[in-house]
């Protein structure tokens, strides 16, 4: 393929003498953690990136709970100190102007409340970068990786072929025992190990408010306009992130049919205490846009490989879920590659093992993550579809109830639960709910037609959340004894049975 380049004579004469354990390409959130972490058990890592001046993006700037623990874990947590990061203690939804604050809930441990963190997302990967450059055993490369090099005769990926960014750009040949892929979301070399593609679901259009206080501090704010949701949380002292979701079509920015769509279609929904500052931000900024990707995890073929982060698996940024799973992949790789000697690291059948094993394992908060991420997503699409929009306010209803009913999803959203089986269990309570309060709204005479046609409800909620069951269960199967039935189809029912019949039972 176009992005791998076969070792021949002259790439074998110029071989360096040492030979890295890991090649990480891609110094982001998941490169530069995993290259400190390996480092520290005593690897020798080469993290190589394209520009290590600060980054500047739009997503990527809330740590939920799971997140911070998870760098915990890492030893990194000084990576939050000194990048005017905020705290943040949970959600605030609104609805129809409407309000619901959704709290974190308390460590069992020391009975305080979780914690997220908010920030700019450059100053949070500078941080990471800097420990990796002050970490014994990690080299960092300025270059652009070009190609891996893969052995003709095996196959097996052997390194990098990268120009530098110095003055000479030159050619340079790296060589690791295990190459890992982190170039995110725009992955250059995904397609060469997978044929998996992100699917665009919609687009982020950011600003920055300034000196814009929010309904609810240290919240991270989430409005259910017509057209979609808008996220809004603090990312320092005086700066607060908006990002509007807008599906389908972009609308153009230059002949000005994006502004006129914002101040519109999105001004009227936000608080009334915001809508001045966004309207003056619309006014004055280049509107900052990103696409919001899905891909699902599926197999990586290929040896001496390790594709990892946003280059291997995506979901969409509602719930600040992405940052969480890619620190808790790494906690997880720690654990499995760590231990392998040298020698070790070359045997292609235990790295094989070891990657089998860690996706298999990271599935136990991975996929509740992407799944609910999505969910939700789907699910606060308005498209004037009037079964969505039930569903909607019985989120917020469900919401109001307090109780398990915030304490179950806000586990979910933090990054703390990854139960699969209660998450199935709380999206069908929503639905249930919905389906209630249809049926307590309407006439006496007409509750029999709107019991008949609240079915739809539970049918609507099946297809938002089925498919996402199916794509993440469907890569685990060779993992499980009950997948070894030659029809596919029926892996994502197991648990749904097995969740709509705890449901009955409680409800």
């Amino acid at each position: 393929m176009a992005t791998l380049l076969p070792l021949n004579p002259k790439i074998l004469a110029s071989k360096p003498s040492e030979i890295y354990d890991f090649v990480v390409v891609g110094a982001g959130i998941f490169g530069s953690a995993f290259a400190t972490t390996l480092a520290k058990d005593g690897h020798q890592v080469l993290l190589v990136e394209r520009d290590f001046a600060e980054p500047d993006r739009i997503v990527g700037e809330l740590l939920q709970p799971g997140g911070c623990q998870a760098l915990k874990t890492l030893g990194l947590e000084s990576c939050l100190e000194d990048i005017d990061g905020i705290r943040v203690d949970g959600y605030a939804v609104f609805y129809k102007n409407k309000p619901v604050e959704i709290p974190y809930t308390l460590e069992p441990e020391t009975s305080t409340k979780y914690q997220g963190r908010s920030f700019h997302h450059g100053k949070f990967v500078s941080k990471l970068r800097e420990a990796a450059r002050q970490t014994k055993g990690v080299t960092l490369l300025e270059a652009t990786v070009d190609k891996l090099l893969v052995c003709p005769d095996t196959d097996q990926i052997m390194g990098i072929s990268c120009t530098t960014k110095d003055k000479t750009n030159s050619k340079q040949y790296h060589f690791g025992k295990i190459t890992v892929v982190a170039d995110g979301c725009f992955s250059k070399f995904r397609k060469s190990f997978t044929t998996s593609t992100p699917e665009t679901m919609s687009h982020f259009v950011g600003f920055l408010l300034e000196d814009c206080p929010l309904p609810f501090p240290n919240h991270g704010h989430v409005v259910l306009a017509k057209q979609g949701p808008v996220l809004l949380y603090q990312i320092g002292t005086r700066d607060t992130r908006v990002l509007i979701d807008v599906p389908g079509k972009l609308p153009s920015v230059s002949d000005g049919s994006l502004k006129k769509y914002l101040l519109e279609e999105v001004a009227e929904y936000l608080p009334e205490q915001l809508q001045a500052c966004f309207i003056n931000a619309i006014e004055n900024q280049k509107p900052r846009v990103m696409p919001n990707s899905m891909l699902s995890p599926s197999p990586i073929v290929g040896s001496g490989i390790l594709v990892a982060g946003d280059a291997f698996n995506m979901r969409h940024p509602l719930t600040g879920g992405g940052m969480t799973v890619a620190l808790s992949d790494v906690v997880r790789l720690r654990q499995l590659l760590s231990p392998l000697s040298s020698q070790e690291l070359c045997n292609q059948d235990i790295l094989s093992a070891k990657v089998q094993e860690f996706h298999y394992l990271r599935s136990s908060s991975s996929t509740v993550i992407n799944i609910l991420a999505c969910a939700l997503y789907r699910l606060f699409q308005s498209e004037n579809d009037p079964s969505l929009l039930q569903l909607q306010e019985g989120c917020f209803e469900y919401f109001k109830l307090g109780g398990i009913c915030i304490d179950g999803p806000v586990g979910f959203l933090s990054g703390i639960d990854g139960n699969l089986f209660r998450l199935i269990y709380h999206f069908f309570r929503v639905c249930l709910y919905a389906q209630f309060l249809q049926i307590q709204a309407a006439p006496l005479l007409l509750k029999p037609w709107a019991l008949l046609s609240s079915m739809l409800l539970i049918l609507k909620g099946a297809q938002i959340i089925l498919p996402l069951v199916y794509a993440e269960f469907y890569f685990l199967r060779p993992n499980f004894q009950i997948f070894s039935t030659s029809r596919p189809h029926v892996y994502f029912l197991i648990p749904l049975l097995i969740s709509l019949f705890l449901i009955y039972i409680v409800n």
